[in-house]
């Protein structure tokens, strides 16, 4: 009877982390959203910037921006296996002529999305460098292969508990875990389970190295469950790819960004401010500003006349000067 309270639970919990705010329209995305759906490509590793509980969760726990990754499948036509566009068209009713992602989920486990669901997002394409077709057809393969499996919430415990610092908790409370059900398949994360996928063609993405004695270098596979989506990033094996919001492709075209003209400094969106100036800054300024005193053709050749000889001048002198 315990499992029933126990399920509402967990439910309760993943539905307040993976809630989603409603997105602030006064912010403009980072990127390029058309430009980035027109140049994406079969195999590419998307990485998202979330919003949500969670991702603020993940985000302290990797100390990166990086809070979930997906796999780029491309269209349904795109997938030339006529047993794989069944099994994608069990899991999505979607058009089919969306562009689709293959991802793991909280709360939903498994599932194949549109690219447009993050179209409010930051992301970043991670395309692995040199990957062949076939390779590329294989990868997606076998992340379909995982379609329909649940999020591995114990998983993520695992991870967090194994990334907090040393002094915090013993490494055998973060290390140990890992050991058990090394194999077990029906539950996965994102990140590993697209670590396993390009594993399963042996394209690296942070493998260990090790130099011998002999002067040479061998490669070990890391542990497909220590894998965040950082790692996708920092991999010297992906190549990086960037679509933003204004473009800088033309020569110099950084000048004619629409920057502020009032001297706004922003901590962040939506917090942002005047600075004060100093005093040196004020008079600094003021000595830049150029003269409106003009001498007149009459006046030519003769001194100035003293600004103090009038009580007239020396009020207009008094005004003149700017407040400190």
């Amino acid at each position: 009877m315990w499992k029933r309270p126990k399920k509402w639970l967990i439910d309760s919990i993943t539905e307040f982390l993976v809630k989603d705010p409603e997105p602030d329209p006064d912010i403009v995305p980072l990127i390029d959203f058309e430009r980035l759906c027109e140049e994406i490509r079969q195999g590419d590793v998307l990485l998202v910037e979330g919003r949500t509980r969670v991702s603020h969760v993940i985000k302290l726990v990797t100390q990166s921006p990086w809070t979930h990754t997906a796999l780029y499948i491309g269209r349904l036509d795109d997938i030339k296996d006529v047993a794989l566009q069944e099994k994608i068209s069990e899991h999505y009713a979607g058009d089919p002529r969306e562009q689709l992602l293959m991802e793991a989920v909280l709360g939903e486990g498994t599932v194949v999305n549109p690219v447009k669901k993050y179209h409010r997002e930051h992301l970043r394409i991670c395309r692995p460098h040199g990957l062949t077709r076939a390779d590329t057809r294989r990868v997606i393969a076998y992340a379909l292969s995982k379609l329909g499996h649940d999020y591995d919430i114990r998983h993520l415990l695992d991870l967090a508990r194994f990334l907090y610092p040393y002094t915090l908790l013993p490494r055998r409370w973060r290390s140990s875990l890992f050991a058990l059900n090394l194999n077990e398949s029906t539950r996965v994360v994102c990140s590993s389970m697209l670590a396993e996928a390009f594993g399963s063609v042996q394209f690296p993405i942070l493998p260990v190295a090790e130099r011998r004695d002999d002067g040479t270098v061998r490669l070990y596979r890391r542990n497909t469950r220590l894998f965040t989506p950082k790692d996708f990033d920092y991999s010297p094996y992906f190549d990086i790819i960037k679509y933003p919001y204004l473009g800088l492709d033309e020569v110099a075209a950084y000048r004619r960004l629409p920057w502020d003209q009032e001297g706004i400094v922003c901590n962040a969106a939506g917090d942002c401010f005047i600075p004060i100036k100093s005093i040196s800054e004020l008079e600094h300024s003021e000595k830049r500003r150029p003269s409106t005193h003009h001498q007149t053709s009459e006046s030519k050749g003769r001194p100035a006349p003293d600004k103090a000889s009038s009580p007239e001048a020396a009020e207009n002198e008094e005004e003149e000067t700017p407040f400190g």
